[in-house]
């Protein structure tokens, strides 16, 4: 090639390395450059790795991919390669072959006889090694190919900097919106199982692992699965580990992050599990709360040419497993708030049933046990007959004052019928009771909703009721029931006296109990009203 074309050739191939971002493709337009630039049959890249011992990456041109596989395993950095790892200077060479570091070829290695090898170097960094043989007409190759070759590993260290550069900044980035997006799920989500497959989901793609399984304590002290992404990852959910036979276990004992490097060769590996992942390799962060282990989160085999883990997994590992520990403790506390709410109201519920059983039922009861000592004290047919139905009246009172009881605590027809047939026995119950005229306008189409909805419905709509008798001294209520594309709402109104919203007390189940209950199916409540202006209730619940 004429001096003015290689020259050409060579400012070319340096403003193509500049344009290039891709790391991969950087270094593939280094070979093709420094082949075309010195007639070089074979040209290869080498990447040094970060111990500065053996090479990472190794790309090549003028192979192709039939000789490639039959090749093997790509070169590590022996023999004549691993010479310009360890002494970063120009080699050439005749022959190959002469040189006393030289270890020949593997089987089906194409014949290279003349040698071309050169750093690539940035500020006395060395990044890789440039690697040419076979010049063409099998000639030597020459001090100005050595020269011109200097010249492309020179800009090709700046164009590796920039695409490795890029490539970090890029995969900090997805990086921060990953963590990002962890940290609006832990204000928003408070389903722990969910939250946990999100984590999982977005912490393998950021270490590129096959696989992710984050694991909690039961109550047994064993570790379980709760969520994992990746290869077998439904396989993984549910799995029991014993504490003290799995390396998860260990984990969790010694509160520590670990690398193992060799499933095979780490004794504490739980068989079991590793066999169903088909791991080879491990990376385990305890979840730490307050200088307490609650938590491991478990990655296995990096999707690279080196399926290690890297300190730097470790760290991103470590920062996503401080953002679980945060959700797992606050998922723990919402069930045990709720819980404790749960049950409060149930026992208000109760000390209310109670109260009703020994004011009403249970002195109905003693009224009739009175009556029947009438009946036996009765000295004519006549005063049989008169004790027998006043004994009869209070029997079907106390009959219905029980229906009434089992019906606000599970009517049979929301069960049987569904949600508008319990409605209208309620509206109907309601308006015999208090005398307040209850007009029901139910708009749902053909077909039930779901049970937990209509039970949903239903509370809120019997509490609604009990507070408007309670507070409200209305005359009249309307209940309007809708289903829309994806939703259900219900609109109770009320011609009571009307509230100010912020006063509502907090104790017992009231609004509070309410808007508990909506957002247990995901809906929501909206309260309107004013002094004297009546109460709206707004009630919508999403359609699973």
């Amino acid at each position: 090639m004429p001096e003015s074309d290689r020259l050409r050739a060579l400012l070319d191939a340096g403003i193509a390395l500049s344009s290039e971002l891709s790391l991969d493709g950087v270094l593939q337009k280094i070979v093709e450059a420094a082949a075309e630039l010195t007639g070089a049959r074979y040209a290869a890249l080498g990447v040094i790795d970060p111990t500065g011992q053996s090479l990472e990456r190794f790309v090549v041109t003028g192979i192709d991919e039939e000789t490639h596989a039959a090749i093997g395993d790509l070169p590590r950095g022996g023999g004549i390669l691993g010479v310009l790892i360890h002494e970063a200077t120009p080699l050439r060479l005749g022959d190959l072959a002469t040189h006393p570091r030289s270890v020949g070829f593997p089987p089906n290695h194409p014949p290279m006889k003349t040698f071309l090898g050169v750093p690539i170097m940035l500020r006395g960094i060395a990044y890789g090694n440039l690697y040419l043989t076979e010049k063409a007409e099998a000639a030597p190759f020459t001090e100005e190919d050595e020269e011109l070759t200097m010249l492309l590993a020179s800009q090709a260290a700046v164009a590796v900097e920039n695409a490795r550069l890029y490539e970090s900044a890029t995969r900090w980035l997805r990086q921060l919106e990953s963590l990002n997006e962890i940290a609006d799920a832990l204000v928003s989500e408070m389903e722990l199982p969910r939250l946990l497959e999100l984590v999982a989901a977005r912490l393998r793609e950021l270490v590129c692992a096959r696989v992710v399984a984050i694991g909690l304590p039961a109550k047994n002290g064993d570790l379980v699965i709760r969520a994992a992404a990746g290869t077998r990852a439904d396989d993984l959910v549910g799995m029991r580990l014993p504490a003290w036979e799995s390396k998860m276990g260990r984990v969790l004992e010694r509160r520590r992050s670990e690398r193992v490097d060799s499933i095979l060769d780490d004794l504490e590996v739980e068989r079991e599990a590793t066999r169903r992942m088909g791991a080879r390799t491990g990376l385990y962060v305890p979840l730490m709360l307050r200088d307490r282990a609650i938590g491991v989160i478990s990655a296995h085999d990096k999707e690279d040419a080196d399926p290690r883990f890297s300190d730097e997994d470790i760290r991103l590992a470590e920062t996503f497993a401080a953002r679980v520990a945060v959700a797992v403790d606050l998922s723990e506390r919402v069930a045990s708030d709720a819980l404790r709410r749960v049950v409060a109201a149930q026992e208000l519920e109760r000390r209310r049933l109670a109260r009703e059983l020994h004011d009403e039922t249970g002195q109905a009861l003693t009224s009739i046990l009175l009556g029947l000592k009438g009946v036996e004290d009765a000295r004519n047919e006549e005063d049989v007959r008169a004790a027998t139905a006043q004994l009869r009246e209070l029997v079907v009172t106390t009959l219905q004052d029980v229906r009434r009881l089992a019906v606000e605590l599970r009517p049979k027809a929301l069960d049987d019928f569904g949600l508008v047939p319990a409605l209208e026995r309620l509206a109907e119950t309601f308006g015999e009771q208090t005398g307040i005229q209850v007009e029901l306008e139910p708009q749902l189409g053909d077909g039930r909703l779901p049970s937990e909805l209509e039970t949903a419905l239903y509370r809120i709509t019997q509490e609604a009721l009990t507070n408007v008798v309670k507070h409200a001294q209305a005359k009249s209520v309307s209940i309007v029931l809708t289903r829309r594309e994806g939703s259900v709402t219900a609109l109770i109104e009320d011609d009571g006296r009307g509230f100010t919203p912020g006063d509502t007390r907090e104790d017992g189940l009231g609004m509070v109990g309410m808007q508990e209950r909506i957002a247990l199916v995901g809906g929501q409540l909206t309260v309107e009203s004013s002094p004297g202006g009546g109460t709206t209730l707004a009630v919508e619940v999403p359609l699973p």
